[in-house]
């Protein structure tokens, strides 16, 4: 008789694996990732995009696989819909699935949390979000969890979006407001969570020392930050070759002749063990992120090991 494998939902999800828990996995496996992790399989597919996201380590191997829909959101569906699979270490038995949008709004959210814990500096209160969906919710936890965020601003090409997003914040007793763009040149750190194939923040926004976390846009063809952020900016990215690769935001102005490859500063792994990117308090820093899939590996495991405990 088999056993039906087991299925960790949306909220049992978020029960297991509280954000700053998320952040903590995340940072300790960017201490000893392997670099050479290979980038994400991406298939055209009717109305969006399918991701296969395979990863392997001595803790499990695992699978996610995702749609993205730009249409969705007008039909009040997730933009983001999948499935994790995590098989057990050794065996290679299925073990367990996980709400796979449940996870990419989780762990996107956190590796941004990992980058700013090491990129922001430490007296950031004033955090400005673009975008008003899913990932912007999941940033401003992240953002709250390793920085003393006192304002949260929320732009948003749809007043309405923005409007539902301040007031789920202000029911949880977060000082939040709907902005304009003008609100960044106010920011201490910017999270950019748009759907958007244009730039949504220009380098003449940016005041010194600010840290912005990109994470919208996932095609070489799509950015959502002009060439000049790039230029005044320290770039982190999570790793070299899927940025390079996927990374609109990097690929853009490299074609363009504007920037190099060498103007990448660094990988997550080097910040995480220790490579200095702010120099000082005036520098901005720019963490570009396109998504890993052991960083999905990770969170399933960390799940999976929480889950054995309750």
């Amino acid at each position: 008789m088999t056993t039906a494998l087991p299925y960790i939902d949306a909220d049992e999800f978020a029960r297991l694996l509280p954000m700053p828990a998320a952040i903590d996995a995340l940072d300790a496996t960017f201490a000893t990732a392997d670099p050479d992790d290979p980038p994400r399989s991406h298939v055209g597919i009717p109305d969006g995009d399918l991701l296969l996201m395979p990863a392997a380590s001595a803790d499990g191997v695992g699978v996610k696989l995702v749609t993205v829909t730009p249409g969705n959101p007008g039909r009040d569906l997730p933009l983001i819909q999948g499935l994790y699979v995590l098989f057990a270490p050794g065996t290679n038995a299925p073990l367990l699935m996980i709400d796979g949008a449940a996870m990419t709004a989780l762990r996107t959210a956190a590796v941004s949390g990992v980058a700013t814990r090491h990129l922001a500096r430490p007296d950031s209160a004033r955090l400005v979000v673009i975008g008003a969906g899913t990932q912007a919710r999941s940033h401003v936890t992240a953002m709250r969890a390793v920085r003393p965020i006192e304002h949260v601003t929320v732009i948003s090409r749809t007043e309405a979006s923005a409007r539902s997003l301040v007031d789920a914040l202000r029911a949880e007793s977060i000082d939040a407001t709907v902005g304009q763009p003008a609100a960044i040149r106010d920011a201490d750190v910017i999270c950019t969570c748009t759907t958007s194939d244009e730039p949504v923040v220009a380098g003449a926004q940016l005041a010194p020392g600010v840290h912005v976390n990109a994470v919208g846009a996932y095609r070489p063809d799509a950015r959502e930050l002009d060439t000049t952020v790039l230029r005044r900016g320290r770039i982190v990215v999570e790793q070299r070759a899927a940025a390079l690769e996927e990374a609109g935001d990097l690929c853009i102005p490299i074609a363009d002749g504007a920037l190099t490859a060498d103007d990448i500063v660094a990988d997550l792994r080097q910040v995480v063990s220790g490579a200095e990117v702010r120099r000082d308090d005036d520098d901005i820093t720019v963490f570009k992120s396109v998504g890993l899939a052991m960083e999905d590996l990770a969170i399933a495991v960390a799940v999976a090991r929480r889950a054995e405990r309750h």
